[in-house]
This record gives C-alpha cells, structure tokens and sequence, in this order.
C-alpha cells in the first residue's frame, strides 16, 4: 500500500453564501436534512484523461457506453457546458488543481512541473483536517513523495508502474487471441498504430490492468480510512491513446457503427500531418478504439463508486468527476486536443452529495477553474490565496481557454467562438502542418447556425471579434503575473501576442534552411 428532483418541505435549505434570489432560482447547491452530521463531508474526486463530454450516454450519445457515469450524473449535477482552460494535459491539470489560469500557474506546456510552493485545493483542505491521497495520473512531472503538493499520500504515475510491475503478473491468453504491439510510441510509428486504429486490446486481463490496478489501491484507502475525513483524487489514464482496454473488451465496439466526421472547407491546411495518410476505415477504428477504451474508464469509476458505497461513505461525501480536457476524433481532421474546437475544449463535470446537491442540469457556461471555488466552499474550507474563479453555480457569459505552445487563445459565448493565434512559434508538440508559423490570424465561428466550426465570420462580423479579443486581453489583464510590464501603445492583437508567449518553455529548435 502506498505512501430534475425536488424534495419534502421539511428539509432545510441552508442559505450561508447563495443569495435567496439564486435559491428563487432553483441553482442553489446546499439542500441539508435536519439531523445530518455536521462533519465535513468527504472529498472523492474522480478523473478521466482526454475524456471529451460528448463521450457519454447522459450527454445524449447513444454508442456511449457509460452506464456508471450516467448514473452519477442522474444522482447528482452535470455541468452540461463546462470548459477546460487549456487543451492539453498538464497545463490543465495544474490549473484546475490550483485555481489559477495556467499561464497563472506557471505550468502552460507539456513538460513544465507546477512550482512545489504553489497553493493547491489538498492544502487548503488539510488545513482543516483532511486527509490527502492521489492514485494515478497527474502530471506533476515530479517523483512522488509524501506531502507533494498537499497530498500526504502520493502514488502517482511512477509509483503506480513500479508497483503495478512488481505486484501484478498477466495470465496466459487464450491463444490467437490479437493485442496490441508493445511499448506505445507515439509519434515514431505511423498514427495509424499509436491511435490504434486496429481496436485491439492490451494484453491484459481486465483484472491485471494499470487502471484496475490503480482502482484497488483507491478502494483499499476508502476502506483503511472509513472513519477518517479524507479527500482523495483517483485519476485514471483512459481513455488517453492508445485507447487502452483489457481482451475482455475486444468486441465492444463495432468500427463499422462510427461515422467519420466531415471535414470542413478550410480545414485541410491545419490538419496535422501525421493524420493525413489514415483513411476512413482507420478513422473508424480509432473512435471504436476510444469508445472501448472509455467504456473501461467506466466501469473502473463504477467499482470506486460501488465501494464508496458498501462502505456507506456516499452520503457524507462529495464525489466529483470530471477531464483534464475533451478530444476531437476526426472532426476538423483531427485525432488530439491541442486546439480550441468545442470537442476539444468542453469537459464532463459531475458533482453529486445526496441530500445537499440538487440532481439537474445546469446549461450555463462553466470552466475548470470554478470548480476550485465551489469545492472549498462545500466542503467549508478556506478560498485559495490566489482565486481566478467562481462559483460554478453563478454561470458565465463567456469562457476563456487558452493553448500557449501554439500561442493560441479561445474565447465562447453561448453563440460566438473566437480562436486567436500569432501564428509565429512553431510548435514542439508534434502535431506539424503545412505552414508551422503562418502569422496572425483570427476566426470567428457563429455557433447558432454553424455548430461545427466551419464557417469563419471574422472578416463579416470585425466588431464581433475584436469584442471576443478584447474578453481574451481582459482575462490575462487580470491573472497575468507580467501585467505589469505589458508594453505600452501597442495594439490589440500586438498585446495578445505579449500574454501568448509561453514563459515556461524551451526555444522552439531552428526551423531547416
């Protein structure tokens, strides 16, 4: 072991922060029965890796097989329009575990790990008596030891593989049963194999997987630590490529059952080139792929869950689930995160508390770095010393997501998106085009009559866009540890180039003669 309900009018409805205006309205989180413990409630907070929201039965996908999720959902609130702050794994991570914008953080690329003082939610939360646990994936970039972070319990990523190695051993297959080829390479094989267009399983039983794996030393903690207040992060790698899942789940899927999305007019030019070559049976497979994989995702957040449960820990506890970002599976051409299309950009959240959180959907605009907020006030802690967010229960009239290895920033109103980019940095991050540094350029997609993206309106609606830009300067106006030091009499796109600049990463190598 490692270091939409209503209810009886004799509850009560504790009214200590929302207003009695936002209680008229139905939004309020806090619903307590008389005689409930006044203890804390438990923390368990439960996350995915690239798992985009549209991957789920309760968001209205029919091949999704999420039953699990789906229950949490119908028990608890989904966030139905809830964003990440930046598409890529650790920048997203450390952002939403610190409440601040990842450029904020300090952490806007891959390889960056967050500042070892920085404040977080596990240290706001053992300053008022919990006990902090991590299992899994989290992107710290750091070795584990005790205390990371705020969590006195840390058995992250190479934890996990050394004890995963030593401690579980896979059984014979059945002969001529297909896997997949090992070690994973992402980039030195064709994308065909390392987005595992094949569908084919690990070479594990479900029992011997990482995941599973990483599942059982969670449950193992809940039930150590029944009688103890605890908060603990399960976070898991799928469905991540190569879209792993166990042989028991081989025929899940059906490729043949996946549409390939369309690719729009001007999309061909930004499409990566590695993805140029896949052809449509290929592109099927990978999202069969990535629907088994989450299928996998699923049911090991069902055994966390089932054991939350039997231990009758569920109604004192808070038990969150949510990505670090979505995925985009072929549409715009593209098999990755790394850009500001809705898939990309838009994350499950789902927050259950029997008897304090209103089962229902909120509709309104969310991000990530609400989630911060609302959390410590739920669980009666204290704000974190720097705060960018709000709570998720107030809504928002936009969000603002940004992606600095390609300098890039995003911007959403319930109609409008705007994508802006200096278009001068030529990314590291694998995903080449045609053109690695084709100057500025801003689109503006109209929502309402083009929910794909497809269209840009930016040179028939200006004033549109310019008024999302200014939305982009305002956010790092105001979060921006270099404010201060913006340069004077620039223009507006010249002063979203000055906040797009990734502080934290290597030079870009020199582009061949």
């Amino acid at each position: 072991m490692f270091e939409e309900t209503t209810y009886p009018y004799h509850q009560i409805i504790i009214t200590t922060v929302l207003t009695r205006r936002a209680f008229a309205a139905g939004i309020a989180p806090a619903i307590i029965t008389r005689g409930q413990s006044t203890r804390r409630p438990n923390l368990l907070f439960l996350m995915a890796d690239d798992h985009a929201a549209y991957v789920m039965g309760c968001d209205g996908n029919r091949q999704a097989l999420t039953p699990n999720l789906d229950q949490l959902a119908s028990e608890g609130v989904r966030f139905a329009a809830h964003y990440c702050n930046s598409p890529v794994c650790t920048p997203s991570r450390q952002s939403l575990l610190t409440g601040q914008m990842p450029h904020s953080a300090g952490v806007t690329v891959l390889s960056t790990p967050l500042a070892a003082d920085k404040p977080t939610l596990a240290r706001q939360l053992r300053t008022v008596g919990y006990q902090t646990a991590v299992f899994g994936k989290m992107h710290f970039n750091r070795a584990a030891v005790p205390g990371l972070h705020g969590f006195d319990l840390v058995a992250t990523e190479d934890v996990i593989q050394r004890e995963w190695q030593r401690t579980v051993h896979p059984a014979p297959l059945p002969e001529g049963t297909r896997t997949k080829q090992l070690p994973w390479r992402p980039f030195q094989t064709p994308a065909r194999e390392w987005l595992n267009a094949a569908k084919l399983p690990f070479p594990r039983h479900d029992a011997e997987m990482k995941g599973t794996f990483i599942v059982n030393q969670a449950i193992q903690y809940l039930e150590e630590n029944a009688n103890r207040q605890f908060a603990c992060w399960v976070s898991l790698m799928e469905p991540h490529s190569p879209f792993d899942f166990p042989v028991e789940d081989a025929g899940v899927m059906d490729p043949r059952s996946f549409v390939v999305p369309a690719v729009g007019p001007r999309d061909g030019g930004q499409i990566p080139l590695i993805f140029r070559d896949l052809s449509a049976e290929e592109k099927q497979g990978i999202a069969a792929a990535y629907y088994t994989s989450a299928h996998f995702l699923d049911r090991n957040m069902g055994r966390v869950l089932k054991k939350l449960k039997e231990l009758r820990l569920d109604e004192n506890t808070l038990v969150v689930y949510t990505a670090d970002h979505g995925y985009d599976l072929g549409q715009h051409g593209r098999f990755e995160k790394h850009c500001g299309y809705d898939p990309a950009l838009r994350v499950p959240l789902i927050l259950r508390h029997p008897g304090r959180i209103r089962p229902r959907v909120v509709k309104e605009l969310t991000e990530h770095l609400d989630l911060g907020p609302t959390l410590l006030e739920h669980l009666d802690a204290p704000p974190l010393s720097v705060q960018h967010g709000q709570s998720l229960y107030k809504g928002r009239k936009l969000i603002v997501s940004e992606y600095l290895e390609n300098e890039e920033v995003f911007v959403r109103t319930v109609r409008w998106k705007m994508i802006y980019g200096s278009g001068r940095r030529a990314r590291t991050d694998g995903y080449v085009t045609d053109n690695p540094t084709p100057g500025r350029s801003t689109r503006l997609f109209d929502l309402a009559s083009d929910p794909g993206e497809f269209q840009d309106v930016a040179r028939a609606d200006p004033k549109q866009a310019e008024a999302l830009k200014k939305a982009a300067l305002q956010r790092f106006r105001e979060t921006h540890p270099e404010a201060a030091d913006e340069p004077s009499q620039a223009g507006l796109d010249d002063l979203l180039d000055f906040y797009l600049t990734p502080r934290d990463a290597k030079p870009a190598p020199p582009r061949p003669a």
